[in-house]
């Protein structure tokens, strides 16, 4: 079994279209921008190369921190991505794409997690401390 998939998604208007190949690794983030961008936390999946977005002249991008931006149809609203300057990582919304063959396995900002919601599943859990400690030893 692969541990990623072919997507092809879109926005809900179809202004913007989306193909990635996709790691079926499904994540979770918790910080207070994911939630206040989407009202709940970012459910997420990464693709495993630059993904393919056509419809460019709809996408909005709006500097959301230092290091990331996220993008937005201009026509429709839907989220379209979360993606780390200075590179090419994209994250995308696992709404966007059709596929149940995917596993919910980590969470990422749980010490940034409100109380008035948990997720049943076993995932493994990074506070931000923990993910930032992550992002730099990669340097």
């Amino acid at each position: 079994m692969s541990d990623s998939f072919d997507a092809a998604g879109q926005c809900l208007c179809g202004k913007v279209k989306i193909t990635a190949n996709l790691s079926k690794r499904l994540g979770a983030c918790h910080c207070s921008t994911c939630r206040q961008w989407g009202s709940g936390p970012f459910l997420a999946l990464t693709p495993t190369q630059k993904p393919h977005f056509e419809g460019d002249t709809f996408i909005a991008k709006y500097p959301s921190s230092e290091w990331a931006e996220r993008g937005f149809c201009t026509q429709c609203g839907t989220h379209l991505f979360y993606h780390l300057l200075g590179g090419e990582q994209y994250i995308l919304p696992a709404g966007l794409f059709a596929n149940t063959d995917i596993e919910f396995d980590h969470q990422i900002f749980i010490d940034e997690k409100p109380e008035y919601y948990d997720f049943a599943n076993d995932t493994q859990c990074l506070t931000g401390a923990e993910v930032f400690a992550q992002y730099n030893q990669r340097d």
